[in-house]
């Protein structure tokens, strides 16, 4: 009896010490961000589709009188007939450090904060008309209409703020692991569009909607950047991830990075002008909400459609 009595003890004490584990999971800075802890792992990143450098390959297998390979799909999953170019070949990656991620897309009022400490002339360069008509929606909207050189200065105002360079934007690549959340599927719900609309704000206007009202239900526009976290939430507690906002990354972009990047922490090429953004958003069709989609644009570009997210790095 006794010994029972010790490991009901030793079950209850290790019952109380998960909570605050779990709790932990999440943590909140000094203007409310709350960041999810992503551990470190591998993943399949970019689309399984028979590329131009597949076909190639074949072509020469095939001239010496070997069988030809296929699409590059190391993940076993279907060709993805949506999939483009950029997004081949298919390729594992491991990121080697655990690092976190805003639960959700940076707000408006987070926005604003960094705004208010700007004297007039930068809070004018960046508050312009655009900004200013795109921004209507609230402070708890996902603030658009900011360039990935705006998004840097915001980066660089919470560093100081917080004290360190521990916030940056995500990688390409950490952004897909963040975003996949574990699964291998075109959307990180599952290979169809029947759920998308739990998950994601986009323009069902580029769809048919009869998948998602069959009764004609669907009567109004909801084409603006919503107030973040109104949808489910991935498999790793990130919402938004889908849809909603474009996400600014800090990678540069390039169509043929993936045919030569590195299998650990690629953090895309060295040289280019453009840069990438991750996600899908209001506007886009539902296309653009797989998780392998890249979308690109100068870094002074701005957009109704576009934000991003933060990246805190543990150390």
């Amino acid at each position: 009896m006794k010994i029972r009595s010790i490991l009901a003890e030793l079950l209850l004490f290790s019952a109380s010490c998960l909570v605050p584990m779990a709790q932990a999971a999440t943590y909140t800075n000094s203007i409310g961000m709350e960041l999810q802890n992503i551990a470190p792992g591998s993943f399949f990143m970019g689309s399984c589709l028979y590329s131009r450098a597949d076909k190639e390959r074949d072509n020469q297998l095939e001239e010496q009188g070997l069988a030809p390979q296929g699409p590059t799909c190391p993940a076993q999953v279907p060709e993805d007939k949506h999939a483009l170019e950029e997004e081949a070949p298919q390729h594992e990656v491991h990121i080697s450090k655990g690092f976190q991620i805003g639960v959700y897309e940076v707000t408006l009022g987070q926005f604003k904060r960094f705004l208010a400490t700007l004297n007039e002339e930068e809070r004018g360069k960046r508050t312009t008309e655009a900004f200013k008509n795109a921004n209507i929606h609230g402070d708890e909207a996902a603030v658009v209409a900011v360039s990935w050189e705006d998004a840097q200065a915001f980066i660089a105002w919470l560093n100081q703020k917080e004290g360190g360079e521990n916030y940056r934007l995500p990688t390409e690549a950490e952004w897909e692991y963040a975003a996949r959340a574990g699964s291998k599927t075109r959307y990180f719900w599952g290979d169809t569009l029947e759920k998308a609309s739990e998950y994601a704000w986009f323009n069902m206007e580029h769809a048919d909607l009869r998948i998602w009202f069959p009764e004609g239900t669907f009567n109004k526009k909801e084409n603006f950047p919503h107030p973040v976290g109104l949808k489910k939430a991935n498999s790793w507690g990130l919402y938004d991830m889908a849809g909603n906002v474009w996400e600014w990354v800090n990678d540069r972009y390039s169509t043929t990075y993936y045919q030569n990047s590195p299998k650990q922490d690629p953090t895309g090429p060295e040289k280019g002008t453009a840069r990438c953004f991750r996600g899908g958003s209001w506007y886009g069709s539902a296309r653009s909400l797989r998780s392998a989609y890249r979308g690109l644009n100068i870094p002074t570009h701005r957009s109704d459609s576009l934000g991003f997210r933060v990246v805190r790095e543990i150390r």
